[in-house]
């Protein structure tokens, strides 16, 4: 059977889904933002508490953190981010379901060969080459000052 390039185009975009980009970049934008937002309003509860300006970011991140695991755990986070798409990424939600999402998909291995092992797949290389860049920069800082 042979298809010409029209035939095939044609069957192309009987096939594919019409794409919504302005309207997938506006939730995108519109959910990445409420989570900032809300990120900001950590900041400024834990200000409010008597956390030292320098560490309430440190605390609203480690609360966003902890919030999107058990979202995460819930399977809450996965509904937010199928709308979201990149608005969940960006912010350091998606690191956290990036550290969640694997390790409840191999808890059923037990906690050592399922949790253990599987819990940084997807972070594992960002915490590596982070870490790694790091230290290169330290060694390299401490050099030359």
């Amino acid at each position: 059977m042979t298809v010409t390039k029209t035939a095939y185009a044609e069957m192309v975009k009987k096939a594919s889904d019409n794409s919504h980009a302005w309207v997938d970049t506006l939730k995108a934008f519109v959910i990445g933002g409420a989570i900032c937002c809300i990120g900001q309003v950590f900041i400024n509860i834990f200000e409010t508490l008597g956390v030292s300006p320098e560490n309430s970011p440190l605390c609203a991140s480690m609360l966003l953190i902890v919030i999107t695991a058990f979202l995460t755990g819930f399977g809450v986070f996965g509904k937010i981010a199928r709308h979201a798409g990149a608005g969940t990424l960006v912010p350091i939600t998606g690191f956290a379901n990036a550290v969640v999402s694997p390790a409840l998909e191999f808890k059923s291995e037990g906690y050592v060969l399922g949790l253990g092992a599987k819990i940084f797949v997807i972070a594992g290389p960002v915490i590596f080459y982070g870490t790694a860049a790091a230290f290169l920069y330290g060694v390299v800082y401490w050099i030359f000052s």
